[in-house]
């Protein structure tokens, strides 16, 4: 049984929340404060957090940092829960390492399917193993591991989220190929997308962040007016 933890200072809303989660066999417990939800956290590491952002004591955005930032909750699925709805918002939530973002108020039927979407992808529910013959990407120092969902570079460990991974080994297994921002879409996200074209440069920013070496050029470029492309190191 997978747990959710549900960190929303509204009653009615994680009693919405949880009557349509558990009756798809999810285990849920909530927390009214972005305190009381971190001390949640600490308790029991849940299988996926549903985070409002306009909490009291510790802000969403503030709490999804902080978990970004510990090595223990890196890979944790978040869904953003709030009543904001601009661009900028949603943009700043997926910089934060949100995995989605709903917007209240919502239909209780579309968030348990993309809850269920956002813990397929993250590779918390039972997947098919890497096939024998996908062994690891390497480029000089680079190198992209889809058995165990490992990017290492100079031999170091790289804390790329699952999403993350799946976007650089689909670029990287195309050297030099550009593709659209539609493309990057439809080919790693697949029709469980629920983001922006403009979220996809976000996740492009971000690994550019953990996988480029200052100083050297950038492995992932962007082709102005056509999407991006993978330029493996020398």
């Amino acid at each position: 049984v997978k747990y959710i933890l549900v960190i929303e200072d509204d009653p009615d809303i994680v009693e919405l929340l949880r009557y349509n989660l558990e009756r798809e066999s999810y285990r849920v417990t909530s927390a009214a404060t972005g305190a009381e939800g971190w001390a949640q956290l600490e308790r029991e590491r849940p299988d996926l957090l549903i985070l409002d952002l306009m909490l009291p004591e510790i802000s969403g955005f503030d709490l999804c940092r902080r978990l970004r930032r510990d090595s223990e909750y890196q890979s944790l699925p978040v869904i953003m829960l709030t009543a904001r709805s601009e661009e900028a918002d949603v943009i700043a939530g997926i910089e934060l390492g949100a995995d989605d973002y709903i917007t209240k108020p919502f239909s209780p039927r579309e968030l348990v399917a993309r809850v269920g979407a956002v813990l397929r992808r993250t590779g918390r529910t039972e997947q098919p193993a890497p096939s024998p013959d996908e062994g690891a990407l390497q480029f000089g120092d680079l190198v992209i591991d889809p058995t165990s969902h490992e990017v290492r570079r100079g031999g170091d460990d790289l804390p790329v989220t699952h999403l993350e991974f799946k976007l650089l080994h689909y670029l990287a297994s195309h050297p030099q190929r550009v593709f659209s921002r539609e493309q990057l879409l439809d080919r790693v996200w697949g029709h469980e997308k629920y983001i922006t074209l403009r979220s996809v440069d976000v996740y492009v920013r971000r690994l550019r962040q953990k996988v480029d070496v200052s100083g050297n050029s950038s492995l992932l470029k962007t082709v102005r007016g056509a999407g991006y492309r993978f330029e493996p190191p020398p």
